[in-house]
């Protein structure tokens, strides 16, 4: 025997299995079924397309978040409940790149190349240290981008081989690996400016 046609089923539809369904829920109920849906979807794509995966639940929840703050008006006018939820994600991923650029690089020049360190804190000596860190903080920004993470990781947030292993899901090899090309361009980047 066929399975019964959706029009004559007897049984309300869903909205798991049926997406017009959605349109009859109360707002914050709609928001939360789509957003109950696609949550592992939003997680593997803000893994997928941020700085650090481990924002990625964050990103979700914000996600969600924006969802619940459309208004009646704004939510009934949102045809696709799917697709809007996917405009916000990827809208999101567009702040957070933004917000990455402009952060500023609180690292130290001295304590990527101590040997770039002086003694003297004369004004020549201290506009020539300036150049430097802004020098270093644009090679760090024209790293690849799991260089640069492991960099600020460890200079910034002070954290061992062994935690930014665990956080980017690589072996301490590898960051070891990371950080000393990170840092070798960095030196070619700061050398050709002498």
């Amino acid at each position: 025997m066929a399975p019964p046609s959706p029009s004559t089923s007897s049984q309300p539809a869903s909205p798991d299995t049926d997406p017009r369904a959605l349109e009859c829920l109360p707002r914050q109920q709609l928001w939360a079924q789509v957003f109950a849906r696609r949550e592992n979807w939003l997680l593997g794509y803000f893994r997928k397309r941020v700085a650090q995966p481990a924002d990625a639940r964050d990103l979700a929840q914000e996600v969600y978040l924006r969802l619940l703050s459309t208004d009646r008006r704004q939510a009934g006018a949102i045809a696709d409940p799917e697709a809007y939820l996917f405009t916000v994600a990827a809208n999101l991923v567009k702040e957070e790149a933004v917000l990455n650029r402009k952060r500023t690089l609180l690292v130290d020049v001295t304590e990527v190349f101590p040997e770039l360190e002086t003694s003297e804190d004369g004004i020549d000596e201290r506009l020539e240290r300036e150049q430097r860190e802004r020098l270093l903080a644009e090679a760090l920004q024209r790293l690849p981008p799991r260089h640069r993470a492991v960099m600020l990781m460890q200079y910034r947030e002070r954290m061992s081989y062994a935690d930014i292993a665990q956080r980017l899901g690589v072996s301490t090899h590898m960051v070891k690996k990371y950080v000393v090309k990170a840092l070798a361009l960095c030196r070619l980047e700061l050398e050709g400016h002498r």
